[in-house]
């Protein structure tokens, strides 16, 4: 298959997990018979240095034209006023809001040989394998009206949580279908004891699960998910959720792991491609150092394999070579070890190889 991929490797460690994702994907090309063509362009910081927009029109029709995205991290000091006029978190926002990428699925399971990684007790984490479903282009991030103004003399600041039903919907919908092919259970993250939009969240969801009589459906308050993911988090599945209670959600269930450098995400919509991105930060304060964990990077590059381009085979072949490396032993500073970047790029890619010739 040809398939052309637009990478915006951003700020910080960015630049240096995409190109270790980028390697590994090319040697799947090689391996499998693929043509991937890479076209790198700007997000989030760099990209308002350059041109004083966090994502030009231009960078966002290329993303549009292409088969997937592979995007780094943005942010960083230098553009962290919130005050800021133009800010990289904008860049990142407007793709996913011009792409229509309106879930954002990141799975989290426990790795045996990284249990002692976490602060958790390891009976705490055995057997957790679970995806959080979080809707990504609705709620208080887009809302509107939003916005600062002085009223009576004080400054008044407003969010407007607002989600219509067909947003709902479809994410719900979502989650469903990935429970069907998983343990078939779906936990529904709100608020309905006070938000609004979580009354009629916890409503769609009830009358969705009709459709899917096999799919067990539990409704759970955002803060009662919140302490049972480090407390029996075992007991996931597929928790699906609002754009804000996802994005905490997520980060918390990092923990679980033992890195938020293991972790990655995919990012898909109705049609279009999809946009995959490890789900750590710009981590400017090891950038440039070569010691960044690039495992979150290459596994989002297995997502883009497996939702953008439907090559299950290859991102099978990515995720079991991940497996291997993190069995022997691969670590990097963020799991106690001292191997750099690219020496664990360099290990996955020779398992993947070892993995190849295993399947013939």
């Amino acid at each position: 298959m040809q398939a052309q991929i637009v990478l915006l490797p951003g700020d910080g460690i960015g630049p240096e997990v995409t190109r270790a994702a980028v390697e590994v994907l090319q040697v799947i090309a090689g391996a499998y018979g693929h043509m991937f063509k890479f076209a790198e362009r700007l997000i989030g910081g760099c990209s308002i240095d350059a041109s004083g927009m966090a994502l030009t029109d231009e960078v966002l029709a290329d993303c549009q034209a292409a088969d997937a995205v592979l995007l780094g991290a943005v942010g960083g000091p230098k553009w962290d006023n919130p005050m800021a006029r133009v800010r990289p978190e904008q860049g990142l926002l407007r793709l996913r809001k011009e792409l229509g990428v309106f879930a954002n699925l990141r799975p989290v399971k426990v790795h045996p040989a990284l249990v002692s990684a976490s602060p958790l007790r390891p009976e705490k984490l055995a057997g957790v394998d679970l995806i959080v479903v979080r809707e990504l282009t609705g709620g208080l991030y887009f809302g509107q009206p939003k916005g600062r103004h002085q009223v009576d003399g004080h400054e008044r600041a407003v969010d407007t949580l607002e989600y219509h039903d067909y947003e709902i919907r479809r994410i719900l919908e979502l989650a469903f279908q990935l429970a069907q092919r998983r343990r078939k259970k779906v936990t529904s993250v709100d608020k309905a004891n006070i938000l609004e939009t979580s009354r009629m969240w916890r409503q769609l969801s009830s009358e969705m699960q009709h459709g899917y009589p096999e799919v067990t459906l539990e409704h759970m308050l955002v803060d009662t998910a919140a302490m049972r993911l480090v407390s029996t988090p075992v007991d996931f599945d597929i928790l699906v959720t609002e754009n804000m209670f996802g994005d905490i959600l997520t980060d918390e269930a990092s923990v679980l792991v033992g890195s938020m450098g293991l972790l990655p995400s995919a990012s898909v919509g109705e049609k279009g491609p999809g946009v995959y991105e490890p789900i750590h930060g710009s981590a400017p304060d090891i950038a440039g150092q070569g010691i960044a964990n690039p495992i979150g990077a290459i596994l989002s590059a297995a997502l883009l394999l497996r939702y953008s381009l439907k090559l299950e085979n290859e991102a099978i072949a990515i995720e079991t070579a991940v497996d291997r490396v993190i069995t022997e032993g691969c670590r990097t500073a963020d799991l106690g070890g001292t191997m750099t970047t690219t020496q664990v790029t360099g290990e996955i890619i020779r398992s993947i190889e070892i993995v190849r010739e295993s399947a013939k």
